[in-house]
């Protein structure tokens, strides 16, 4: 067996039970893309995309041989819609974090990104969805469950209705962050309530903890966006940036 080999099925056992390290760190990878996220920095973004390719061996557990032995194609799967959606995301932030440098050097000619640090330049500002867009994710959310449900059934997967919940709502929250809509936290909350039992009763307990923290995590940063949202509001009528 190879180094490479030796880290990648590398287990910590607790109560006799085997749990890969890579679900573990993939995992906190996972939060710590949640924190940036809420927090509206850029780096979220690449710090999720490497918990993507780290959980996507482990839910493949038939095909990989973990300690489980199962395949959840739709955490798998969800893995890899991370991923993609990751690279938009992280493209339209910084985009717009370096817009918002711009607004402030045109509204201040005297600013300099040089010369002056802009870290409090978020790269989105939260709002809430509109009419149309909620009923867009509602169809979505009711169409995309009933499709992959199929769609994992017939490949085999264990608990293909939750599993296809769970990476139907996980388009949905992480397009909407991307997008700045505070409605995707509310979508990680149904995602949340779903995936806990499933990863419980399919023996990933490191991920079923970090979906526990997720969802405290999540009211949380519910409650911030909100707050931002309110601030934002409030200094709409005044200065139109600050540096």
């Amino acid at each position: 067996m190879n180094p490479f080999t030796q880290l990648l099925d590398a287990t910590l056992v607790i109560g006799g039970v085997p749990i890969l390290w890579r679900e573990i760190i993939g995992n906190l990878f996972g939060l710590a893309s949640a924190i940036g996220g809420m927090k509206r920095v850029v780096w979220a973004w690449p710090v999720g995309i490497l918990g993507n390719l780290l959980l996507f061996t482990v839910f493949l557990g038939g095909v990989f041989h973990t300690p489980q032995d199962l395949d959840l194609y739709g955490q798998a799967g969800r893995q890899v819609m991370f991923l993609l959606v990751s690279l938009y995301g992280w493209i339209t932030w910084a985009a717009a974090k370096q817009r918002g440098i711009q607004e402030c050097k045109d509204t201040n000619p005297s600013r300099s990104i040089i010369s002056e640090p802009h870290e409090d330049i978020a790269a989105v500002q939260p709002h809430w969805a509109t009419t149309r867009e909620r009923v867009g994710m509602l169809v979505f959310a009711l169409a995309g469950t009933a499709f992959f449900a199929w769609v994992f059934a017939s490949l085999g997967s264990w608990g293909p209705l939750a599993d296809a919940w769970i990476f139907t709502g996980s388009i949905l929250a992480t397009y909407g962050m991307a997008r700045g809509w505070t409605e995707f936290w509310l979508v990680w909350i149904g995602v949340d309530i779903v995936g806990v039992p499933l990863l419980l009763s399919a023996g990933y307990y490191p991920s079923a903890v970090l979906y526990i923290v997720y969802g405290a995590f999540v009211i949380w940063g519910f409650t911030v966006w909100l707050k931002i949202q309110a601030k934002t509001r409030q200094d709409s009528t005044q200065e139109p940036c600050r540096v």
